[in-house]
């Protein structure tokens, strides 16, 4: 799913850079064969002959000189029609053609010397149009009349008129308004792929997943059908008012979807803010989709209304969105969340984008394309698939944490079933088996004292095996019930200060010794004959460990409230797949051993809550760390 995101950011990258590539390579590319039209008159008529005659035409008075980038002249009412008269250059050349990029108006008619040679006559609100006339040499001088109606004041030229050949001003015209169509594609694309692989994805990624789809599959369409260059290729009534709804459509699905993926993210915010902005969106999106179906079967008759509530009133509902938004985003940026920074730079990039756009288009009374809001757009889809591809690795993490967990789960649960298991047998055979030896020994011992010198060392010999037997079986008890005895508070220093004298003795024999360091003020919970034998069965193993002289060092300390004993030696140690099997039942590396040893020395620590680990090397020793939580000296003394 990492790859697929990736995947993902890389065509977003190639393609934007493929675009803007083309705009920047191919800006200016008739080069100086175009020649621009900077200057025409403009005057005002209460209604548009679609077929002006030549006399009507020259005949028209009241011409205002306008310039290419200045004001335009303001519209004298809302029904007047505005002319425009532009005397065309010298043309040297056949095959060429007048290039107006946008002209604003939904009812346009183009006259050439009295004859008309283009009208476009718009039954949907979409007033941006781009006009070609071809001319060639002998139109040189003639006059140009457009006239142009609109149901707004923005109406008219306003952008340099080019004049050039027509293979290249039209190659020139496609390559800059291409990019539109190529990053609405693209975008769309992304949202098919992206359904196609939502077939892999578990349920619990699915709303994130879908919600982002839309929002990508809402913006691609949006940029698709905002584009005049696509009306311009399908410049007639049913098509264009087609690409009229499906931005109104792809605008209404955007916004819900938009606080949908938000919600998924963050919560529903503070107050439920989020989760509440989302059902007033859906409603409210809801209801623009019944009005919109409304305007259209009544032939656009309720378009003031439905202007007023999705351009207006959406509007202000989209802003004081994002103020709520963005609010949340800053508090979560402020507690460090990387989720939030991510989006709130994509945030951001649109929102400067394009209120900077916004200036702009307000500045110039409306006479400007904006554009840059798709780059806004980009950089705040590519936020939002680099906030899932996060999530979805987030996920991924968690999964494999959780699997880890489980196994260490199951391995305990195994773990404690075997013990479970062994505890109830080891209980069994001791209690059955004790009685019939502790007979049996007697019986022996009365026997040594009436036999002779030759037999009593065979004598012997059976009692000392009767005595193993008799300790296995009480290490098996022990193991399989641990906490019998009465527990108390044991001080610790205490405590070794008696297995130290059992064992110092035996470490001699070894040609070893034994080091204590422990403070006086150590306490833990626990029953002292326990303790004990806990750490007697450690000691020894370091004992027998030990190779001719050797060294026994054991220290403890408090740590977070726990009491931590070291026992170190510098014996022959153990190699790691020795030490991973430590504990387990009837496991030992001596000859005469049964493992029982460590297994009750297991049970021991574990019924006192404590923690034991074992770290040691061949040839370097082993190192034994046992944690208990402490007890505190004024509870000891309480006691």
């Amino acid at each position: 799913m990492k790859s697929l995101i990736k995947g993902f950011v890389v065509l977003f990258v190639i393609f934007i850079a493929a675009f803007y590539g083309i705009i920047f390579r191919n800006s200016g590319a008739a080069g100086s064969e175009v020649q621009q039209i900077r200057n025409w008159q403009v005057t005002w008529t209460d209604r548009l002959d679609p077929n002006p005659s030549k006399g009507w035409l020259e005949g028209l008075d009241g011409w205002t000189s306008v310039s290419a980038g200045e004001e335009s002249p303001v519209k004298p009412d809302k029904g007047m029609v505005q002319w425009i008269k532009i005397t065309l250059p010298q043309i040297t050349e056949n095959s060429q053609v007048v290039l107006i990029d946008k002209i604003y108006g939904k009812h346009i008619t183009v006259s050439l010397d009295g004859a008309k040679v283009f009208e476009s006559q718009r039954k949907f609100n979409f007033s941006i149009n781009s006009v070609l006339v071809p001319v060639s040499s002998h139109n040189s001088g003639q006059t140009l009349y457009i006239g142009v109606s609109s149901t707004t004041n923005t109406i008219g030229i306003f952008d340099p008129i080019r004049i050039g050949n027509n293979q290249e001003l039209i190659k020139s015209f496609v390559r800059g308004n291409i990019t539109d169509l190529i990053l609405g594609s693209t975008l769309i694309f992304i949202a098919v792929i992206m359904l196609f692989c939502s077939v892999f994805l578990k349920y619990v990624n699915m709303p994130m997943w879908f919600s982002l789809c839309a929002v990508i599959f809402s913006s691609g369409l949006l940029v698709l059908t905002y584009s005049p260059f696509v009306f311009w290729l399908f410049d007639y009534t049913t098509a264009g008012r087609i690409l009229v709804v499906m931005f109104d459509l792809a605008l209404f699905i955007l916004l819900p979807s938009f606080i949908f993926f938000f919600e998924k993210i963050f919560g529903p915010g503070y107050f439920a803010l989020i989760r509440r902005s989302r059902k007033v969106f859906v409603v409210f999106s809801a209801l623009c989709m019944l009005l919109l179906l409304a305007n259209e079967l009544s032939g656009n008759r309720y378009y003031d209304v439905y202007k007023l509530i999705t351009t207006q009133f959406a509007g202000y509902l989209i802003i004081a969105q994002f103020l709520i938004l963005a609010g949340i985003l800053t508090v979560y940026v402020a507690k460090g969340n990387k989720e939030a920074l991510i989006f709130l730079a994509g945030v951001l990039s649109f929102t400067l984008l394009s209120a900077g756009e916004l200036i702009w288009y307000y500045y110039y009374d409306g006479y400007y394309k904006l554009f840059l809001w798709k780059l806004g757009i980009v950089c705040f889809l590519t936020s939002l698939i680099i906030i899932l591809g996060r999530r979805f690795a987030e996920n991924h993490r968690q999964v494999v944490e959780y699997s880890k967990q489980l196994e260490m789960f199951n391995n305990e649960l195994q773990r404690s079933e075997k013990m479970e298991i062994i505890s109830e047998l080891a209980a069994s055979v001791a209690h059955e088996v004790r009685n019939p030896l502790q007979v049996t020994r007697g019986f022996l011992q009365l026997l040594v004292e009436k036999q002779q010198n030759s037999d009593k060392v065979y004598l012997s010999m059976a009692l000392e095996e009767l005595d193993r037997a008799s300790a296995i079986i009480t290490d098996f008890l022990t193991f399989a019930k641990p906490e019998g005895g009465k527990v108390t508070t044991l001080n610790v220093l205490e405590e070794f200060i008696h297995i130290e004298g059992i064992l110092i003795p035996l470490a001699n024999l070894q040609g070893g010794k034994i080091t204590v360091h422990i403070p006086k003020n150590l306490y833990v919970r626990g029953n002292s004959s326990k303790f004990k034998q806990a750490f007697i069965n450690i000691i020894k193993n370091s004992i027998e460990a030990l190779r001719g002289e050797g060294d026994i060092q054991i220290w403890s300390y408090e740590e977070n409230d726990d009491v931590v004993i070291h026992i170190k030696d510098n014996g022959e140690g153990m190699d790691e797949e020795v030490l991973a099997r430590l504990g387990e039942p009837y496991f030992s590396n001596k000859t005469k051993g049964t493992g029982l040893g460590l297994m009750v020395t297991f049970r021991i620590i574990e019924v006192m809550n404590g923690q034991i680990h074992f770290t040691s090397k061949k040839g370097a020793g082993t190192e034994v760390v046992i944690r208990f939580p402490s007890v505190q000296v004024e509870e000891y003394a309480m006691g």
